[in-house]
């Protein structure tokens, strides 16, 4: 009688399998090119906007930690009449006592284009793009603090963990290139909810934001992980492999039921090794000319990390990624220094920004592009020290283009020095709803049962904001 081994635990089969679930998704890599004309429906396959959609994808540039407003294009002359001077009016309660008397911008501000929207002397390229943007100066959010905020922007929650609006997308309409990821984040923050920031939470996690390195990684290192050692095996071996771990998993969800983690890693190793076809080409800019890597400040100091994150983002949605984010991580922060360090944080993203504004409507994907810049929120008219400011949500500057807003204007305001939205206030809620409805989505409609209830980007909240709609 034959002694036959013990049947191995699934862990252990897929640990040891030669491939695992590289081999499912090789061969399925495989099966598309070979007589296959299109792809299976997936969960990222593209699905329709509920209505005309302006925009296909979002580019989403991040100032994380909070520019200040009134040093960039919130200009205000009265608070160059009262420097020095104590605030008029009483403090929000959230803030630090150790905050003294109103701050002029140590910079000059001049208007520009025929918007004639004031902008700071910081920004001398992205200046020259204003009759592009649609500048919010009546934003405001919740929450003071940097872990709060920021979550509260990218995920629509401060205190909770909740799907990024990167998730919440692809959820909603898919992906055009089903050999990348729907979601990239580019050099993401690992401070003030790290990951959390592109999570998918509840939803299914094929959804979730791909990160391409992160914060301390430069941008020429942060590239798209994929297997590259697929090629060793012969393909009949994947393919029975392939056959052997469908049945086997097949018979466990048979006894166990749906397991929504294994189907999101199986999706996972599946695009890993799809991407390895479409992801080397994609990330050697060598195919650029000088003109355009010049155009993006990739050629030079001190514009090459973040100038490289910006090409990159054009590159991935002329591939059909649905929202890249680019991070300028951890650097917006001035309790101290502020001419310093905001004068350098400036001059790092001027240039590339502006260089993207111009490749999207050269190659004729502004229109139908979305982006969106700004940070977690903005800062304080009154001094913190000798030459800082401290957080301010009650009334801050983001700014859009393209994707279907009007172009070249400014929208809402603060009251005299920058401190509170006064007029046409636009909160995060309401940003989120806008995003969504210029992609043909009503935030209202997009929903995801969890844990008894219907959740949303939104949530209870958000108003779109037609005024700004082309």
């Amino acid at each position: 009688m034959f002694n036959f081994p013990p049947r191995p635990s699934r862990r252990e089969l897929l640990r040891t399998t030669a491939c695992g679930f590289g081999s499912l998704a090789l061969a399925d890599l495989l099966s598309r090119t070979v007589g296959a004309t299109e792809p299976p429906p997936g969960p990222l396959s593209p699905k329709p906007p509920q209505f005309a959609a302006k925009a296909k994808q979002v580019i989403f540039l991040f100032m994380h930690g909070g520019p200040s407003q009134i040093d960039t294009f919130d200009y205000k002359p009265q608070l160059e009449k009262d420097h020095g001077k104590p605030l008029p009016f009483d403090k929000p309660r959230v803030f630090s006592a150790s905050t003294g008397n109103l701050l002029k911008s140590p910079w000059s501000f001049q208007q520009y284009g025929e918007s004639g929207a004031w902008v700071s002397e910081i920004f001398p390229h992205v200046a020259t793009q204003v009759d592009k943007l649609c500048i919010l100066n009546g934003m405001h959010g919740s929450n003071s603090r940097h872990g709060g905020a920021l979550l509260e922007l990218h995920t629509g929650s401060d205190t909770f963990v909740r799907p990024s609006m990167g998730s919440w997308i692809n959820y909603g309409l898919g992906t055009e290139n089903q050999d990348l990821p729907g979601f990239i984040t580019i050099c993401p923050t690992l401070t003030h909810g790290g990951v959390n920031a592109y999570s998918s939470a509840f939803l299914p996690a094929v959804y979730q934001g791909t990160p391409l390195g992160n914060a301390s990684t430069p941008s020429d290192q942060a590239s798209i992980p994929f297997i590259s050692s697929a090629d060793q095996t012969p393909r009949d071996l994947q393919r029975k492999e392939l056959d052997f771990l469908r049945r086997f998993n097949t018979a466990h969800m048979d006894e166990t039921g749906p397991d929504s983690n294994l189907e999101g890693r199986i999706n996972a190793f599946e695009l890993a090794f799809r991407m390895q076809s479409a992801a080397p080409s994609l990330q050697d800019i060598s195919d650029e000319t000088e003109a355009t890597l010049a155009m993006y400040g990739v050629d030079q100091e001190p514009t090459r990390n973040f100038g490289r994150q910006c090409l990159m983002a054009r590159r991935f949605i002329e591939r059909g990624v649905r929202f890249v984010q680019c991070t300028h991580s951890y650097k917006w922060d001035q309790h101290s220094g502020l001419k310093a360090d905001h004068s350098k944080n400036a001059r790092e993203v001027d240039l590339p920004i502006a260089g993207l504004l111009t490749d999207l409507a050269a190659r004729g994907l502004l229109n139908e592009t979305l982006v969106l810049w700004g940070g977690e929120f903005g800062r304080t008219p009154v001094a913190q020290g000798d030459d800082g400011r401290d957080h301010n949500p009650q009334g801050y500057t983001m700014w859009l283009a393209g994707g279907g807003v009007k172009p070249g204007i400014q929208y809402g305001a603060t009251d005299d020095y920058g401190y509170f939205a006064v007029q046409d206030k636009v909160h995060v809620h309401d940003l989120h709803a806008t995003m969504l409805h210029l992609l043909g989505i009503d935030h209202l409609k997009l929903t995801y049962k969890y844990a008894g209830r219907d959740f949303r980007l939104t949530d209870v909240y958000g108003e779109v904001v037609h005024d700004i709609l082309a």
